[in-house]
Parts: structure tokens; C-alpha cells; sequence
């Protein structure tokens, strides 16, 4: 006999009683899950991965900003991309708006039509150079605008944000590290991590130890100091080995696959990477290290119907209801502001993280325990305020009589008078 159909409706959403809070971390597991959600091959991934970061580098180099200001920049670019598909923007949009954000974040105020100028001013001649007030960034920089609230939403409006270089230096010069090489080295190399997602998983103490201790291999130091007993205590910065490790390996995969674009691979030969990256893989073997050290446990929710697509939509239930924080009316975008946000408020909460405020039975019965306390709060208003208003005719009344009282007293001493007269 064939089971029954099931005629539960699709659930339209999640429960209209939670908040939404916004995640400092991510697990590896989701990042992958969000760009399988997006369709996103690894290739391509990778691809416009390097290439918006390497835009964000060179140009706030050309603008002489500082490198907190990058930290952010990358950090919302990759955001950005984990929940919008690729079609839905240009990756130098997405890149600009990234460091236009993040100019304002980190209070290194530049206009959107500066940075445009800067990219502009790159791939040409001296020659040709031209002034930010020019009329071909006008239509370009209305568009980082708009992107600019998309990247916002896309971080959850999660303001936090790391920089290990500061930490680094001072890691540096515990462990002995010359400043001209292998010191120079591991601060580039800080700047490389950002190409990887290490960034949005690890903590600075994380990130900083892995670019000195890899600094520390590739020169081919001493690594008691790194390393070991008599090395950095992990423990102290709140970090573990097996995170450490996870840094490590991301950063020599990006060495090892794409060496020609960052800025330290260049410098030294495949094999010197190939060999360090066989010590770590040993030394993971035999202390039973997992390659990613945590993994998200966060339920599976079911697809969502989508129009033209195999896929659902970032997880996101098209009839999703409306709550006061994702109101029917909202501002119109400025032409030509890029896409608009299909991720609202409440469907974002499988992505940042939700903690339920109250519970759907407790909610009922909060709202009729309100509802009860207004009445009896109207009924005793009303019993007090017919009760005053008694007294209140009772003072009228005895002072209608007091003045009453006090015309017949005079009109008798008017008499009086008038009769002695």
C-alpha cells in the first residue's frame, strides 16, 4: 500500500519571534555550503576571489590607505560573494563597493568616484590620467552606492573586525625574527592570508602565528622559539594547534595553486612549499590534526521553490512573510545601483544565526496576558474615574451652596444698612 501524501504546507519561513545575530566566524562547512548554494564551481571561485582582491590591493595602494582599511575591504568582499551569485554582479563593482565600505568603516573617508579615478588612473599612462570630477565615473559611482547597502546586509551589519599585522610585529620580535627578512616576509604574508577565507575563520592570534611560524620555515630557521614547549603558548593567545595548522594549510595551497598571484609566492620555488607543506602533513598525521577543526552542525533546511531554477534561491522561501523590520515601503535605489537583495531580514537568519526571544506558545500566551492586564487596567480607570468625578460634583455642589450662602449674607448687611439709614 503507498504511503499517504503528505499535504503539510512548505514552511514559509522562520518563526516570526527570533532576532537575528550576526556570526564573527564562519566554519568551513559554511562557506562551501553557501557557494554550493549559489552555484559557484571552485575554478571560478577561486578566479574572482584573487582577482577582486588584488584589485582591492593595488588600488588602495594607489590611494595610499592603510592596511586595516584592506583587512575590511577584503572581508566584505568575500561576504558579498558568499550570498550573491555571480551573475548578479560585476566583481569590480563588488570590489569597489567592498573598499568603499570599508573607507567609511575604518574612518579613512574616500569618495566612490576617488576610487574609481585610482582603478581608472592605473591601467593608463600618466598621460591620460584623469581627475575624479570627470562625467564617465558619474553613472559607475551611483552604482558602489547602492552596492554599498548590499554589502552591509551581506555582513549583517557586523562592524567587528580583525588585524593581525599589529599582533604579528610584536610575535616577530618575541621570537627573534629580523625585520628586513624573514619579519618582512610574514607581514606579507598577512596580506596573502586575505586571499584565502582564513579570514573569516580564525582569530588574529590564529592568523598571526601561522605567518610568523611559515615566515620562520620558509627562511629555514630555528623553530624552537616558534614551535614546541619553548615556542609561542598557544594557549596564552586562545588559539590551538590544530587551528594554527588549518591557517597554515590554506595559506600553502594558495602558495602552491595560484604562486604567480600573491606577492610572497613569486619570490621563492614551488618545491620550498611543496617540502613544508609534507613537514605540516606529517606532523598532522601523527597528531591526528583534521584538516578543518570545526564543523557547523546546523540542520538542513528543505529547498525553497525557485522560478527557472533547479536550485533554491540562498535558501530564501519566496512567500517568506513580512516583518516590521523588512517593511512593504522602502526607499527607491539610485539608478543603475546594481542588484537587489533577495536575502531578507528573517531568511538571512539560517546564514548570521537566530536565538529565539520567545517561544510561539509563550509568545500566545504573553499577547492575551497583555491583552487581559489592559482591560483590567481600563475597568479600574473607569471605576476611578466615575468615582472622582462623584467627588468632584459633591465639590461643586458644596460650592455652589458656600456662594449662595455668601450672596444672602451680604444682601442682609445691605438691608440692615440701608434701613439705619
Amino acid at each position: 500500500m503507498a504511503p499517504a501524501a503528505d499535504d503539510t504546507p512548505a514552511p514559509r519561513g522562520p518563526h516570526p519571534s527570533f532576532i537575528e545575530v550576526a556570526n564573527a566566524y564562519m566554519f568551513e562547512t559554511t562557506i562551501q555550503s553557501r557557494l554550493s548554494s549559489i552555484g559557484m564551481t571552485e575554478a571560478k571561485e577561486d578566479a574572482v576571489r584573487l582577482q577582486g582582491v588584488s584589485w582591492i590591493d593595488n588600488v588602495r595602494r594607489s590611494l595610499q590607505l592603510p592596511v586595516k582599511t584592506f583587512n575590511t575591504a577584503v572581508v566584505y568582499y568575500h561576504k558579498f560573494r558568499l550570498l550573491h551569485a555571480d551573475h548578479e554582479y560585476n566583481w569590480v563593482d563588488a570590489a569597489a563597493a567592498a573598499l568603499f565600505t570599508a573607507c567609511k568603516i575604518e574612518d579613512t573617508l574616500k569618495k566612490s568616484r576617488e576610487i574609481l579615478c585610482a582603478s581608472w588612473n592605473l591601467k593608463v599612462s600618466a598621460g591620460d590620467a584623469l581627475s575624479p570630477d570627470d562625467p564617465r565615473f558619474e553613472n559607475h559611482s551611483k552604482t558602489i552606492i547602492g552596492l554599498e547597502r548590499l554589502m552591509l546586509e551581506s555582513a549583517g551589519f557586523d562592524f567587528r573586525n580583525r588585524y593581525p599585522q599589529k599582533m604579528l610585529v610584536k610575535l616577530a620580535k618575541s621570537c627573534g625574527l629580523d625585520r628586513d627578512t624573514a619579519g618582512k616576509t610574514a607581514f606579507n604574508m598577512s596580506l596573502d592570508l586575505y586571499r584565502t577565507f582564513a579570514p573569516l575563520k580564525q582569530t588574529t592570534s590564529t592568523m598571526a602565528i601561522a605567518c610568523v611560524e611559515l615566515a620562520a620555515r620558509v627562511w629555514e630557521m630555528d623553530l624552537t622559539r616558534v614551535v614546541g614547549e619553548q615556542g609561542v603558548d598557544l594557549e596564552k593567545w586562545g588559539t590551538t594547534r590544530a587551528e594554527v595548522m588549518e591557517t597554515l594549510l590554506d595559506l600553502l595551497d594558495l602558495y602552491t595553486h595560484h604562486r604567480p598571484l600573491t606577492a610572497i609566492g613569486p619570490l621563492y620555488s614551488l618545491e620550498t612549499f611543496i617540502s613544508i607543506r609534507i613537514t605540516l602533513n606529517q606532523e598532522s598525521t601523527s597528531s591526528t590534526l583534521p584538516r578543518y577543526t570545526e564543523v557547523s552542525g546546523s540542520p538542513s533546511s528543505p529547498p525553497a521553490h525557485t522560478n527557472g531554477s533547479a536550485k533554491a534561491r540562498n535558501g530564501v522561501g519566496p512567500t517568506s512573510p513580512l516583518t516590521p523590520m523588512t517593511p512593504v515601503t522602502v526607499s527607491p535605489a539610485a539608478p543603475g545601483s546594481g542588484p537587489t537583495s533577495a536575502i531578507g531580514v528573517r531568511a538571512r537568519a539560517a546564514r548570521y544565526g537566530s536565538c529565539w526571544m520567545l517561544r510561539g506558545r509563550r509568545m500566545s500566551a504573553r499577547k492575551w496576558q497583555s491583552i487581559i492586564m489592559w482591560r483590567r487596567k481600563s475597568t479600574r480607570w473607569k471605576s476611578l474615574w466615575s468615582q472622582r468625578s462623584q467627588e468632584i460634583e459633591i465639590e461643586i455642589e458644596n460650592e455652589n451652596e458656600n456662594e449662595n450662602e455668601n450672596v444672602n449674607e451680604n444682601e442682609n448687611e445691605e438691608r440692615d444698612n440701608a434701613c439705619v439709614e
